[in-house]
């Protein structure tokens, strides 16, 4: 009898935690009242601390604060680099990452992606007369770039006699160029119009080069969950069609804006 309760504690037991293992990732965030997000805090307009207010900001965290609201949860904000988005979700220190990741399939064997919420193209961005225009001009230059992005790949593969320094933070990367100490920052577009609006002297700078790569962005997700999957992506097409996205969009890419860049892509909606 005393073997029997032993037994059956020992079942209960193990239940409550294979329960707990595998309630999945929308119950837990439910349960915490919590949706952490880990975002980028040095990359305006996307995700950075505002002067004034000390808080992070942008783009990407007024899609999360979206998310947060539909699961009636509070958001909390992590800062993540290109290096350490992945494993700090991986590792469970955040439920999703919002940080201008690109969704590719290389990293589909670590984790999981919405659909793209933001379509970016990748460029250069060099001194004005600084005699950079295109990818075959760095030949025997040093180009930087951050360290765990796709940009440092793509750009080695696109100019093989170009060297790769790599930097924590595109911020960091923008500096060596302002310090000469590279001829060209790269990444997608957008961040680098962001690295320029906000200089003190955004004259100096000009966005360049032909066709590198696509970088659509995903938001990244605990792999093999596919409701929590579903969620976002359901959440995605909904702030699409009731115009909220637009709204979002207007706010940091619109023509009042530091970032001005029209909206002419169309997200993916399922019916």
């Amino acid at each position: 009898m005393k073997k029997l309760s032993v037994v059956l504690v020992f079942v209960a037991l193990f239940s409550l935690l294979a329960g707990a293992a595998f309630a999945g990732k929308l119950e837990d965030i439910k349960s915490k009242g919590v949706l952490v997000a880990g975002v980028k805090d040095s990359q305006p307009p996307f995700g950075y601390v505002d002067e004034n207010s000390k808080q992070i900001v942008g783009f990407e965290i007024d899609i999360c604060k979206f998310l947060a609201d539909k699961l009636g949860a509070k958001l909390e904000l992590k800062p993540v680099t290109s290096a350490t988005r992945i494993p700090m979700l991986t590792q469970g220190s955040v439920d999703i990452v919002a940080g201008t990741m690109t969704h590719k399939i290389e990293r589909e064997a670590e984790i999981d992606f919405s659909i793209t919420y933001f379509p970016a193209e990748q460029k250069l961005l060099v001194k004005k007369g600084g005699g950079v225009k295109t990818v075959a001009d760095l030949a025997g230059k040093k180009v930087g770039s951050a360290k765990g992005s796709t940009s440092e790949k793509n750009i080695q593969k696109a100019q093989p006699k170009c060297q790769v320094i790599s930097f924590d933070t595109y911020p960091m990367a923008f500096l060596a160029l302002k310090q000469g100490k590279v001829d060209a920052v790269t990444t997608d577009a957008p961040i680098l119009a962001g690295l320029k609006a906000n200089d003190d002297k955004p004259e100096m700078w000009e966005i360049t080069g032909d066709f590198i790569a696509d970088e659509p962005y995903g938001l990244g997700l605990p792999e093999n969950d596919s409701d929590f999957r579903d969620f976002v992506n359901a959440s995605l097409m909904e702030m699409w069609r009731s115009g909220e996205y637009a709204k979002i969009y207007d706010k940091w890419f619109g023509p009042k804006s530091k970032c001005p860049l029209e909206l002419k892509w169309k997200m993916e909606i399922w019916p």
